[in-house]
């Protein structure tokens, strides 16, 4: 696979939609599930990603965000991660994608940034995640959805510690560039996240696309990194739904969406929530084959 390195800055790129939405109409409605599905029913996995690739995704980003130790206890299965990261690099092998992100998302576990021990551990389990995937197979490590400035550090330090591949971070933000759920923000994450050796930062948010933009003129203004952006749909509509939080009620919208977010300066775009293939497409449709703009 092509080094993913040598793409920052150049071409607009877009990431597979998460398979929840997909897995959820089949009945699994359990995130839970997503990772052992890899290794009982991959099947269920294939279909959502075999459209995401065929509507032109550039990156297949693996269906691997509770994989960490502290999740995968949830099922009983966290001395299964070397198995389900198995399951899930075979799975992306058969589409051979352009380029194949690791995801590993927040391990849920409470974190005290004056406790050493606590950091630590927290620590531990980003390691041992990013170790499971071996050393092929994949173009960077994807940290996402972050639940807070410490545990970022924790999974950048945790990540770097057993892998030199470059690792793309995102923290879940509202319109304002707040941290969901935290009195943190996004200005804090972008000083954490360079100084930790993240390779690009993103968000992801279901703020509607002037305010995403702005949020991206904001990330362009305080980094020279790549950015990426996650919309998210909370729920796909036939008709205009009327409802001012729900901006990407129909795939149309993405197509507006990826013009202005391109045009403020992100690289890495994706749709996420409920979204389907048919929203992937539409941001292939809005940035394939155009530069990255924003910079010098």
């Amino acid at each position: 696979m092509p080094d993913i390195q040598l793409r920052f800055h150049n071409d607009m790129l877009v990431l597979s939609a998460p398979v929840d939405a997909a897995l959820a109409a089949r009945g699994f409605t359990e995130e839970r599930e997503r990772e052992l599905l890899l290794i009982t029913e991959p099947e269920s996995i294939h279909e959502p990603l075999r459209l995401d690739m065929m509507v032109g995704a550039q990156c297949l980003v693996l269906p691997t965000e509770g994989i960490t130790r502290a999740r995968l206890a949830h099922v009983r299965a966290e001395d299964n991660a070397a198995q389900i990261a198995e399951a899930a690099l075979a799975l992306a092998a058969q589409f051979k994608p352009q380029h194949v992100f690791a995801e590993i998302g927040p391990t849920g576990l409470p974190v005290d940034p004056s406790s050493t021990t606590t950091l630590k551990a927290n620590q531990a389990q980003y390691t041992d995640a990013a170790a499971a995937f071996g050393e092929g197979g994949i173009d960077a490590f994807f940290l996402n959805g972050m639940a807070s400035i410490d545990d970022l550090r924790c999974g950048l330090e945790g990540v770097h510690s057993v892998s030199e591949l470059p690792v793309l971070v995102s923290v879940n933000v509202d319109a304002e560039g707040k941290i969901l759920g935290r009195n943190e923000g996004l200005d804090h994450a972008l000083f954490i996240a360079e100084e930790y050796g993240a390779a690009a930062v993103g968000i992801q948010t279901d703020a509607a696309p002037a305010q995403a933009a702005a949020l991206v003129e904001r990330i362009a203004q305080r980094t020279a990194l790549p950015v990426l952006v996650q919309l998210q749909v909370k729920e796909v509509c036939a008709r205009d739904p009327h409802d001012a939080n729900n901006p990407y009620w129909h795939a149309d919208f993405m197509m507006q969406a990826a013009d202005l977010l391109r045009r403020a300066g992100a690289q890495f775009l994706r749709a996420t929530g409920a979204a389907t293939a048919t929203y992937t497409g539409a941001l292939v449709a809005a940035s394939s084959g155009l530069p990255v703009l924003g910079r010098s």
